[in-house]
């Protein structure tokens, strides 16, 4: 046995800890477990002497969302340990979302020595790889072999330091051989104090120049997608341009920003007296079928904005092309002239008199009035749960004239996993007040994200439930045909809309997490408004039996207020 493989697990695990500082890993969400034990005290250690902040998780998954949370908040790495066998596989749907979305969330899985596998070892089994293409790099670390250069290369990986890789996940699988405790004489150092790890730019505007006058004027647009940031409201102000913008794009804001643009597309459409020409895309667009079929359109050209390599999709695979510079985007896009900006500015306020004017005439709160209402009081920090929730935002919210939140939404995937357990992780990443709303399918989807242990961090965490006692957005595609015709009997009701009873007062209380109920949107401002401190649960009870009809007035509605303002122009 050679010197590089005699070190003890705690040695090891300690060279690991002073590996993952060095690379900038300032918070560690720990899964308890025995054989990730040498690494749980290193990491204790560490935290005494103030160099990391521990977030301690009894769920995996919980715990992989936590850590993917905090990495969005911090704009840093942040490391999920785990112990071995299933509880690396619950890490799966975080690390999946990772990697669509480009967060650096370092997976630390402990393992048994070589000698162990093959044998029927408890909790034993193949771990490297698990994740498979998940994952921008992994590595097996040998018990007693020292894991410096290991996380050093992870790191580098997770942080896009690799040659033409955006940012990601990655995996370092570290064997453990006992004994997997300090030794005698061994104990924490002094309490240094904890220090605090925030980050927390805040929503950001930029400048750009203005379009040059030699540029020719095009029928262009700009949208917006998931993550574009404020650099695509600079380019549509500085080009005259409307911004259609989703709400996690954060570029939602500004002068040319339209709120409810995917009801006014059919309008400039290819058939319509001014069809729009060309589409500068930042970022990634996922919301709505309306701008899928825009982009798709054969006589519409279309550009994507990628100054640095994306995870979201392979070269050739999309039918826009990619363009580095600003400079090359301006050439492309050319700028908009006044009538060009106007008449969207215009049939934009069309549409949101008259949706506003359909919302106000309803007694009880619904979906696009709730997520009106969120968006317009939230402040700080604001993440949208995927499904309903955040096409509410995308449909009636209206755009402010400066950013006043910084929006997150897990748009890598879309899925409804671990929503609660990554807003924790951004509110406790940025220490700032955070909104979360959702709907009550994936709330309880991630009830167990409420749990904290004693002595945990507890965020300032408001969380905004629109409970219609299942999952609505299917009445909204084809499925609310289908269950209309009645031809499939209840099949729709139970298969799709998960129909359920939970007294969500009495989860909340079980956790020890505040809870209020409210039906009208008065009453959710009046919730969102009130100061906060610590987690609270606002229950909005909506009846969904008439979304579908809804939506369809909205449309009516948009519809011929919209065509009365362009006939008019």
């Amino acid at each position: 046995m050679t010197s590089q493989d005699s070190l003890t697990s705690i040695a090891a695990a300690r060279i690991a800890v002073t590996a993952l500082l060095d690379g900038g890993v300032r918070h560690v969400v720990v899964a308890p477990g025995s054989r990730s034990a040498p690494m749980a005290y290193a990491l204790a250690e560490a935290e005494a002497a103030g160099k990391v902040l521990l977030h301690v998780r009894i769920d995996e998954r919980d715990a992989g969302f936590t850590a993917l949370g905090l990495a969005l908040a911090t704009e840093a790495p942040v490391a999920v340990l785990t112990t071995s066998g299933t509880a690396v596989g619950n890490l799966m749907p975080a690390v999946m979302e990772a990697n669509h979305a480009a967060v650096p969330l370092i997976v630390v899985s402990a393992d048994r020595p070589e000698e162990l596998h093959g044998t029927g070892a408890n909790q034993t089994t193949i771990q490297l790889d698990l994740f498979g293409d998940h994952v921008r790099f992994a590595v097996d670390v040998a018990a007693g072999a020292s894991p410096q250069r290991a996380i050093a290369t992870a790191l580098y990986a997770a942080t896009g330091a690799l040659e033409d890789t955006p940012p990601g996940p990655v995996q370092v699988n570290l064997a453990f051989r006992d004994p997997l405790v300090p030794a005698v004489g061994d104990a924490l150092p002094a309490v240094a104090g904890h220090s605090v790890f925030h980050y927390d730019a805040g929503p950001q505007a930029l400048d750009l120049p203005a379009a040059s006058q030699k540029l020719p004027e095009r029928r262009t647009v700009v949208l917006a997608g998931h993550d574009a940031g404020p650099v695509a409201e600079a380019f549509a102000r500085a080009h005259g341009l409307p911004l259609l913008a989703e709400p996690s794009s954060n570029a939602r804001f500004g002068p040319n920003a339209v709120g409810p643009y995917r009801v006014l597309l059919e309008h400039f459409g290819p058939n319509s007296a001014t069809p729009i020409e060309r589409v500068v895309l930042f970022g990634r667009a996922t919301l709505s079928r309306p701008v899928a079929s825009l982009l798709a359109h054969p006589t519409i050209e279309t550009a994507i904005y990628q100054p640095v390599p994306v995870a979201w999709y392979e070269a050739g695979r999309r039918r826009e092309t990619p363009l580095e510079t600003i400079p090359e985007l301006a050439a492309f896009a050319g700028r908009g002239s006044a009538e060009w900006l106007d008449s969207w500015l215009l049939a934009g306020a069309a549409a949101q008199h008259a949706l506003d004017g359909i919302l106000a005439g309803e007694s009880a709160a619904n979906g696009p009035s709730v997520g009106a209402t969120v968006w317009e009081h939230s402040r700080g920090k604001l993440v949208l749960g995927s499904s309903n929730g955040i096409r509410d935002v995308d449909l009636a919210g209206q755009p402010h004239p400066d950013p006043i939140a910084t929006v997150y939404a897990n748009r890598g995937l879309a899925g409804i996993d671990g929503t609660i357990a990554t807003a924790t992780g951004i509110a406790l990443g940025s220490g700032r007040e955070t909104t979360l709303l959702l709907g009550d399918v994936t709330f309880l989807h991630d009830a167990g994200g409420l749990l904290l242990g004693h002595g945990e961090p507890v965020p300032d965490l408001r969380i905004v439930v629109l409970n219609d006692s299942g999952g609505a957005i299917f009445s909204l595609l084809e499925h609310g045909a289908v269950e209309d015709s009645g031809a499939y009997g209840t099949a729709v009701e139970r298969l799709f809309s998960t129909p359920h009873s939970v007294d969500i007062a009495a989860l909340a209380a079980a956790y020890g997490v505040g809870h209020q109920a409210v039906s009208t949107t008065a009453e959710l401002a009046e919730a969102l408004k009130s100061p906060l401190k610590g987690r609270t649960i606002v229950e909005v009870r909506v009846d969904r039996a008439g979304l579908r009809k809804l939506h369809a007035r909205i449309k009516d509605a948009v519809s011929g207020a919209v065509s009365k303002v362009l006939t008019a122009g």
